[in-house]
């Protein structure tokens, strides 16, 4: 499996592997790499100029986990410091800056006015666990029925799945995953914090 970003005047790919076959493929060195890769993305032409190197590699270690407990007196973790996510379906940015909004409303108030946070700090956790949740869930589902399927030659020696298909068939179905990984499960939205002075 291969993912493209046109960068406009170069490609960002990125080759998806089985967790620990890096060395192994290292070890077959670049001729067999590029072979590989332009087997996958014949529109790319040849790679001979491009890929001369098995230094120009670099392994992307994947992870989908979170802290048990995301605060402490004094500390707070959110986004990739509290939940590390795949990069399946780009969601990880999304839900750093949604708990980074949800701890503004929070928080902000109160370290506007000084006080100390550490009683209030729980409360973003309590917010944001289940959206992240559910995020991982998703990831893992696709994870473990998708991508490990492909990495063992399995789905897409055929056709893709019903809805990968559908997707691909209906632009108005489309719509629907780009809103929620958007938006989030949780619409988290900057309101100003109500300060009163004395």
């Amino acid at each position: 499996m291969l993912v493209m970003i046109d960068r406009g005047d170069y490609w960002q790919c990125a080759a998806v592997i089985e967790k620990g076959s890096a060395d192994r493929i290292k070890a077959r060195g670049i001729a067999s790499f590029r072979a590989d890769i332009e087997a996958m993305a014949p529109d790319l032409g040849s790679l001979a100029a491009a890929l001369t190197d098995i230094a120009q590699l670099h392994l992307l270690s994947v992870s989908l986990d979170r802290l048990t407990t995301w605060h402490a007196p004094g500390l707070l973790a959110i986004g990739d410091a509290a939940h590390a996510m795949s990069p399946i379906g780009g969601v990880g940015i999304n839900l750093a800056i949604q708990d980074a909004v949800a701890t503004a409303n929070v928080l902000a108030a109160r370290l506007i006015a000084r006080e100390n946070v550490d009683q209030q700090l729980h409360l973003v956790q309590k917010r944001r666990l289940l959206p992240t949740r559910i995020f991982q869930g998703g990831q893992r589902f696709f994870q473990e029925n998708l991508i490990r399927s492909v990495l063992n030659g399995g789905i897409y020696a055929g056709k893709p799945p019903l809805p990968l298909l559908l997707l691909n068939r209906f632009a108005l179905l489309r719509r629907i995953p780009g809103r929620i990984i958007g938006l989030g499960i949780r619409r988290e939205q900057v309101k100003s914090p109500s300060v009163t002075t004395n």
